[in-house]
């Protein structure tokens, strides 16, 4: 083989970052198959020669001289041999030179694909073996391709899978476009290594905000929790180790320029950053900002369970749009948290100091007591959802005129009873 062949066999190691001696191996074990198949050699008889230098391969038959031949693939004797080579003697070896145009085409096909099979195979190891070690950090590349919702992402070597599931919310990209994602895993199958990239799990928010503040890269400041719900709101509880760093601060940044840096690159998603605590009260009271916490009771320990206590008018803003605030806080501090509103505890404290059954009996048995109601209106009246003498005060005459059996009159003397 010519200088050509071994160059483009060294072009083939340079490109697709293959180590020298598999390629060279492969070529090796591609030759002597197809010399097998020609010349009916066997895999032990043959030697193949490859010298970079000079740009040549060279093939030999090679046989060990023997008295009696027993293998004859492996063997020749000594009469033969002093055919091939007058000063072949017993225990030596002789050697006949192979030629690559008797091979055929099919022949060369065959060492042609071998190596192109055995090149890809090796491709596919160096990729595993990459970026195995690369899960948990943060990589650039550009979109090759958007298929059915999941993202083809090129990345250095290889191509990386964005699922659907791992994309933020209302995230769109074009083919070309730059995208920065988390490595949340390397996959090596039958079908090759698999680098799956993620932008919505909390290890990538964590590691954007190491990008963006050098107190965390150094260790000062860390990152204790966080929780997301990707594209819309997430949290970050965060801890200093040097008392004269504002944790918060850091990450918060002069004019916000370091936290807003994290949330253009999450589609501007809304990023709370709350001091960490070891005292589960102090941290729940922080994790649940904005909203004004009046009290925390701690259930139970060992459950990490406890009851959360605010004003009325900061229940809305405690729970969060659809339960936003409060699930991001229960996932951030670890603790099952039982929102309820001042007012709603106190009318609990009364029932469970006297009594909710014998309270509720009493309020409900009061209606029928309340002169000019009859047993029979009230009845009706308790089957309308109305039995307490409190809720029939807070009721209207249109309201009572709706219940099957009562009309203007009747609704008016009602009112004017419970009044």
């Amino acid at each position: 083989m010519n200088y050509e062949v071994i160059e483009a066999l060294a072009q083939i190691i340079r490109e697709k970052n293959v180590e020298r001696e598999v390629v060279w191996d492969t070529v090796k074990t591609g030759l002597i198959t197809a010399a097998k198949k020609r010349f009916g050699t066997g895999d032990d008889n043959v030697d193949v020669r490859i010298d970079e230098q000079l740009g040549t391969i060279e093939m030999a038959a090679v046989w060990e001289v023997v008295d009696e031949v027993e293998d004859p693939e492996t063997q020749i004797s000594l009469v033969t041999a002093k055919g091939m080579d007058p000063e072949a003697e017993i225990g030596g070896r002789v050697e006949q030179a192979l030629s690559f145009e008797e091979f055929g085409r099919n022949a060369i096909q065959s060492v042609k694909q071998v190596v192109v099979q055995r090149v890809r195979e090796a491709e596919r190891e160096n990729v595993y073996e990459m970026y195995k070690d690369r899960v948990n950090e943060i990589i650039i590349g550009s979109v090759q391709q958007v298929d059915r919702g999941n993202i083809i992402v090129k990345i250095e070597r290889t191509e990386a899978l964005l699922p659907w599931r791992e994309q933020i919310r209302r995230e769109r990209y074009r083919q070309g476009e730059t995208i920065r994602a988390y490595i949340l895993d390397v996959q090596n199958d039958i079908k090759g290594p698999q680098v799956i990239l993620s932008r919505s799990c909390e290890a990538f928010l964590e590691l954007l905000f190491r990008m963006e503040v050098p107190e965390i890269h150094e260790g000062i400041v860390e990152i204790k929790a966080s929780a997301r719900e990707p594209g819309d709101r997430s949290k970050i509880a965060v801890l200093s180790h040097d008392e004269r760093v504002d944790a918060v601060g850091a990450c918060v940044g002069m004019k916000g320029t370091r936290v807003q840096a994290v949330v253009r690159e999450l589609n501007n998603e809304r990023i709370d950053i709350v001091p960490w605590s070891n005292d589960p009260s102090s941290f729940v009271t922080q994790a649940l900002r904005p909203a004004e916490v009046a009290q925390v009771q701690i259930l139970d320990i060992e459950k990490k369970d406890m009851r959360v206590v605010v004003e009325d008018d900061q229940l809305s803003l405690a729970i969060g749009k659809a339960g936003q605030n409060a699930r991001l806080a229960v996932k951030l501090t670890g603790w099952n948290i039982d929102l309820i509103k001042r007012s709603d505890l106190e009318k609990q404290l009364i029932s469970e100091t006297f009594g909710a059954d014998d309270s509720e009996s009493e309020e409900a048995g009061s209606i029928a007591e309340v002169d000019g109601i009859s047993e029979k209106l009230a009845q009706k009246l308790e089957d309308a959802g109305y039995t307490t003498v409190e809720s029939l005060q807070q009721a209207t005459a249109d309201e009572l005129q709706a219940i099957s059996g009562i009309g203007g009159v009747t609704a008016g003397k009602i009112i004017t009873a419970v009044q």
